[in-house]
């Protein structure tokens, strides 16, 4: 299941922009081969941060993984649903499971990910 119209990063987040405002969560193969969902942890609300750069950490019952900026911009918002329910990434990540929003610091950075056919293809 890759919506055609996210973009993707090679480390596995998706992106939907709505005019300066991007939100962002991990793809459903990265939660598939994460596993259960116990923990997110984001401490980076408000901060600005560059592309590529570590905004948070996803925990699951095996491993811990972080998550990467897939654009430079500042964390306007953190999904407070995951506080209680991080298995929302799991059950729904183009959905309810998204983890961040990001006010755009550069929105030409957006043309430089990958559409659903090309994330598909490296998966």
């Amino acid at each position: 299941m890759i919506p055609a119209n996210l973009k993707y990063t090679k480390d596995h987040e998706w992106i939907k922009v709505d005019g300066d405002i991007a939100t962002v969560g991990i793809t459903d193969f990265a939660q598939s081969e994460l596993g259960d969902i116990v923990f997110v942890d984001v401490q980076t609300q408000g901060e600005t941060l560059a592309k590529e750069e570590v905004f948070g950490a996803i925990e699951a019952v095996k491993t811990v993984a972080d998550a990467f900026m897939p654009v430079s911009g500042e964390i306007v918002e953190f999904n407070a649903e995951l506080e209680n329910s991080p298995q929302l990434i799991n059950e729904d990540p183009y959905g309810a499971g998204w983890m961040i929003k990001i006010k755009l610091s550069d929105a030409s950075e957006f043309d430089t990910l990958l559409s659903a056919a090309q994330y598909e293809e490296i998966i």
